[in-house]
């Protein structure tokens, strides 16, 4: 068995958050609670994202102070520009920004944004998709992003929309190779924190170390339990978890691959199963791992290609 990134690379995972607020934007709390929050809930790093638009004053927090060996931050912000297919501000995480990236030039998109986003060094998310109601079209809008927020916690809590799986599957569908990564979104008024957050693997905590991990997507996604590996031999799998009730496959068609059970900690599966079944006519290129625990929280691997395995 062959163990796929992130898995086989070298140095360890750090847990971090890239989508929260402080009372720089619409947060309750200023920039150092925050940190200090998340510090002691025993994350490793973690961005403040301002809302980056004038009512705010164009808001890019700078967190540089709060870092030290054991902890870390990024610089970021969430933009917003006009406008989605229903009408709404774009919201994009932006992870990676320099302090001085400009504000929005005159009649800019939120795809232009975006672009020049990551032109200045950024790893770009789609935020919220349910919460703003994306649509397909809206989705291949920003064909420069790197990442859909696929569980938003403050979503979840606040309005029952905080997934985003059902506009990345149809994008890796149409073969964009996008990551999903899971976030708070946290603005501590309400229980909206320390529910989503991604673990990525790097050699340091150093942020431009973490930031090429992202954009390499050496990371997966977790809302609680851990995935320890995933092994592929020909057309076998093999997934390490901590402890869950569910050990599931899933790809861009109708089938799926699971294991239940109470507090496993593997499983194995042919893939060749996901070809299978009536009516079925089309073989999905990629497939991703969810791990479900008792409590029904998840842990989500990036999409894995087949072509990138052999």
């Amino acid at each position: 068995m062959a163990l796929l990134p992130p898995f086989s690379l070298p140095g360890r995972f750090w847990r971090g958050n890239l989508h929260t607020h402080s009372n720089l934007s619409d947060g309750a709390l200023d920039p150092k609670a925050v940190v200090d929050a998340y510090k002691a809930a025993g994350y490793d790093f973690m961005q403040l994202s301002e809302h980056f638009i004038g009512n705010f004053k164009w808001p890019i927090a700078d967190t540089r102070a709060f870092r030290s060996n054991s902890f870390t931050t990024l610089i970021g912000a969430e933009l917003h520009a006009p406008e989605t297919k229903v009408g709404e501000l774009w919201h994009i995480v932006a992870a990676g920004l320099p302090l001085d990236f400009p504000k929005n030039r005159d009649g800019e998109t939120g795809a232009e944004l975006a672009a020049r986003a990551r032109a200045a060094g950024a790893f770009i998310g789609i935020a919220h998709p349910a919460w703003s109601q994306l649509t397909m079209p809206d989705g291949r809008a920003v064909n420069c992003a790197h990442a859909v927020e696929i569980y938003n916690h403050g979503c979840a809590i606040e309005n029952d929309r905080g997934h985003g799986w059902y506009l990345l599957d149809q994008l890796l569908n149409e073969g964009r190779r996008l990551t999903a990564f899971a976030t708070d979104d946290a603005h501590f008024k309400t229980p909206d924190h320390f529910g989503g957050w991604v673990h990525v693997k790097a050699e340091s905590l150093d942020p431009d170390v973490l930031l090429d991990a992202l954009k390499a997507g050496r990371f997966y996604s977790s809302q609680g339990p851990q995935i320890h590996g995933i092994a592929i031999d020909g057309k076998d799998i093999q997934i390490a978890t901590s402890p869950v009730d569910t050990i599931t496959v899933i790809c861009g068609n109708s089938r799926s691959l699971v294991r239940n059970g109470r507090a496993i900690t593997d499983a194995a599966f042919d893939l060749s199963k996901l070809e299978k079944g009536w009516l079925l006519n089309w073989k999905s290129p990629w497939f991703r791992v969810v791990a479900i625990d008792a409590s029904g929280r998840r842990a989500w691997s990036n999409p894995i290609w087949r072509d990138d395995i052999g």
